[in-house]
């Protein structure tokens, strides 16, 4: 069953003149649906519907049809195309009844939404996900998507831990100020409210003492795994009870920290630039956006010592700060065609 919010969100786009070619800023509390409540939306409406014996092109135009009645808008007579095709929520969608998954003409990108739909051979409708750029990018086996970002720290490790941005952005400030030093959400994937968003000065006492600690290695061409033992590790040090990682950026979206683990110099930034002015698809806090520089980048060094990475280095800085200490390699990858598979485990 839809929730109090959904429900809320999508009364207010029926009693509104919105259609799906109107922008809708990402965290507006009246109209704009989070990626999770987009999800629950459509699976609960769409999930069962049959689309047999419909052409291609026939298939897509009813998917749409069906999103645009799930979510509240009136049905256009013609669905524009627009980049990305519903502009009122900054999405795209996909039926998927292969494992093939194709966008064309464009690259990914980091902020926009993507509502795949996984169509059964008997052309039912079996489960929609709602992904972001970033997980897009991970479906990605042959380095060859759209463009990715790199960067090294340009100062010698001279100093095992450093805060190199002692504040903030201004913007977070104004969503942090009332900070009354308890965490009062137990999952670090959920969305951050604004009596528990910790300073980053903070975060960085919590975290500096990682340094010297050490974790299992899983081998070479394990860095997600890897990461995964790091970013467990950190939400412990943060005060979480419980460890959850949904695979969004940025890893602990309840505190805006992307955690990253390097035992090279060279960081994969993915399709983020940290400087980034881009508005995250997280809900307003005092009527502001979180924006991509906005995010706290806890960045670990650590050498590999037979199975163990041992922790070495510390670094805490601000997106908006990042490029004062970190050198961006320069080159960008474009492909007006980009294919990838999707595994049975991504639905």
């Amino acid at each position: 069953m839809f929730n109090v919010l959904s429900e809320k969100i999508k009364k207010n786009i029926q009693e509104s003149s919105l259609t799906i070619f109107d922008e809708v800023e990402p965290g507006d509390i009246y109209y704009w649906y989070p990626s999770e409540e987009l999800e629950l939306v459509l699976n609960e409406y769409m999930v069962g519907k049959s689309v047999i014996g419909l052409a291609n092109r026939t298939r897509s135009k009813v998917l749409k049809t069906w999103v645009c009645e799930a979510l509240g808008y009136p049905v256009p007579k013609s669905f524009k195309k627009t980049q990305p095709r519903f502009l009122c929520q900054n999405f795209d969608v996909y039926g998927q009844k292969s494992s093939n998954l194709q966008v064309w003409n464009e690259g990914i990108s980091p902020t926009r939404r993507y509502v795949l739909i996984k169509i059964s051979e008997q052309d039912i409708i079996k489960k929609i996900k709602v992904v972001n750029g970033d997980q897009i990018e991970k479906l990605d086996k042959t380095g060859k998507l759209t463009q990715k970002f790199q960067a090294n720290y340009s100062i010698p490790h001279f100093e095992p831990t450093l805060l190199l941005s002692e504040e903030d952005t201004e913007n977070f400030k104004n969503m942090s100020k009332s900070f009354n030093g308890i965490l009062d959400h137990s999952n670090p994937s959920g969305h951050p409210k604004e009596h528990s968003l910790m300073p980053i000065n903070i975060v960085y006492e919590k975290l500096k003492n990682i340094v010297n600690d050490k974790l299992i290695y899983l081998g070479h061409g394990q860095e997600r795994n890897n990461g995964a033992s790091l970013h467990r590790l950190v939400c412990e040090k943060l005060g979480y009870s419980s460890y959850h990682d949904d695979g969004k950026f940025p890893d602990v979206k309840n505190q805006l920290i992307e955690v990253k683990l390097q035992t090279s110099q060279t960081i994969d930034l993915g399709l983020f630039l940290p400087s980034a002015t881009d508005v995250l698809d997280i809900p307003k806090i005092n009527n502001l956006n979180f924006r991509m520089c906005d995010v706290r980048y806890a960045i670990f060094y650590g050498s590999v010592k037979g199975n163990l990475i041992e922790i070495n280095n510390f670094y805490l800085v601000t997106g908006q700060n990042f490029f004062n200490y970190f050198r961006q390699f320069e080159g960008m990858k474009i492909n007006k065609k980009i294919q990838m598979t999707i595994p049975d485990s991504f639905w």
